[in-house]
């Protein structure tokens, strides 16, 4: 018998060789895209698929390829993992540098173990800076010349908004609050928590997102789910997989929609009025399954995680299963591909970019670790005519992969700075990315 750590070592290194000799993706990626997503029969596998690109990180000079009549280049260089992005009134950009917090009971066994070596091969496995950071271009000339700590000492730091002086915080176990003066840079008075937000020893989809509504009296947050599709227990999953809505004069809160395993980008269409988010699909049923998506958010609607997906296309791995949810589920808007791994959502509300863009929706792809082939590592666009989506995503940025496999960076946050321009937060670059159009377009 071979000894427990050669196993283990043996399996590992099968699975990360997968990408070229397991299961493959039969349909063309841009069939898991758009209104009417082609959804083939789950494919199970004995062992996942696993095609992660390594982290490499941008050699000297380089930068992702810009779409034609676009140009990209550096706002910011030498972060520590910059996840998600907030634009201040004033047109200072905050930058959540973030990490997974520690989960204990989140990497046991083999197959959270391998997981665990997946995420450090994705450029994931490095500790959380727990801070926010201010980027500051004062003479406008796209590049930020003032950086400062904004806030230290945070928990695995996500999403931010602010209303009026105070500016909320979503770590990965509680919703802080902060008061914030205009021009300031740096916070040194103490938060305050509004709310807890699940965590626990498992966490599994910790990152928390926050958005306040219109006139600023209540906030969404998006608590992700505690496991794939619900291994963990439904005891693990209580309140989870959903978007809360919080009164953050009282801390009261309220499940507002749910079925939506892990919930990411949140943001108000300027057409519509109506909140869209985007929302990271289950894994583990074959490289064409299941389609990432975009979607309005009702309130009390349920969107099927973990008993089903996509309406109602039930998942047999559940148990017990519940068909009297799966007839209550109800399918997203738009879908944004099998395991891109969509996170950032911003509209376009500027008048710098082509007009084309207009009440479009600018989406962070991050990139599929379970599919083959890969897919995501970019940033896609998707028009909107009428408040919905009206039409084929189109790249916006991509190249974020290399020729030969790395990925030299990862999309995450976007969000459209006091001029128009396009952000991204580039996770494995260390970078923030600023898309304007080319001169003279």
């Amino acid at each position: 018998m071979l000894h427990p750590f050669i196993s283990r070592t043996l399996v590992c290194l099968f699975i990360l060789n997968l990408g070229a000799c397991g299961e493959v993706a039969t349909l063309p990626e841009q069939a898991g895209f758009g209104l009417h997503p082609t959804l083939p029969s789950p494919n199970h596998t004995l062992i996942p698929t696993v095609n992660i690109a390594p982290a490499k990180g941008w050699p000297a000079g380089e930068t992702p390829r810009a779409a034609a009549g676009l140009a990209v280049s550096a706002f910011a260089t030498g972060l520590e993992h910059p996840r998600w992005l907030y634009v201040l009134p004033n047109g200072d950009v905050l930058v959540a540098e973030s990490n997974a917090p520690p989960k204990s009971e989140d990497s046991k066994g083999i197959k959270g173990w391998i997981m665990k070596l997946v995420m450090k091969r994705a450029g994931a496995g490095v500790p959380s800076a727990n801070r926010i950071t201010l980027l500051r271009d004062a003479n406008g000339d796209g590049t930020a010349e003032t950086r400062t700590v904004f806030l230290q000492g945070l928990n695995s730091p996500f999403g931010m908004t602010l209303v009026g002086n105070d500016l909320y915080v979503a770590n990965s176990d509680g919703l802080v609050r902060f008061a914030y003066r205009t021009g300031e840079t740096q916070i040194t008075t103490p938060g305050v928590k509004v709310i807890d937000l699940p965590a626990g020893p498992i966490n599994h989809h910790w990152t928390k997102n926050v958005i306040a509504s219109r006139d600023g009296s209540l906030l969404c947050v998006t608590v992700g789910s505690n496991s794939n599709v619900g291994e963990n227990g439904v005891e693990n999953e209580i309140n989870r997989a959903a978007i809360w809505e919080v009164d953050p004069a009282t801390g009261r809160s309220r499940v507002f929609a749910s079925g939506m395993r892990n919930s990411n980008g949140l943001a108000w269409q300027p057409q519509s009025g109506a909140l869209w988010t985007t929302v990271n699909e289950r894994d583990e049923i074959g490289s064409d399954l299941v389609p990432d998506y975009m979607t309005s958010v009702k309130d009390g609607a349920f969107y099927g995680w973990p008993y089903c997906y996509y309406g109602q296309h039930v998942d047999a791995r559940v148990k017990p299963p519940r068909p009297d949810l799966v007839t209550k589920a109800i399918a997203p808007d738009y879908a944004l591909g099998a395991h891109t791994a969509s996170l950032g959502l911003a509209f376009y509300e500027g008048n710098l970019l082509p007009k084309h863009f207009s009440g479009g929706a600018f989406i962070g792809q991050h990139g599929s670790w379970n599919r083959q082939p890969r897919s995501g590592y970019k940033v896609i666009f998707v028009p909107f005519s009428d408040g919905q989506p009206a039409g084929t995503p189109e790249d916006v940025l991509t190249g974020f992969v290399s020729a030969d496999g790395f990925a030299l960076g990862r999309p995450v946050g976007v969000a459209v700075d006091h001029v128009g321009a396009l952000l991204v937060a580039d996770d494995v670059g260390n970078v923030i990315w600023r898309v304007t159009p080319v001169v003279g377009k």
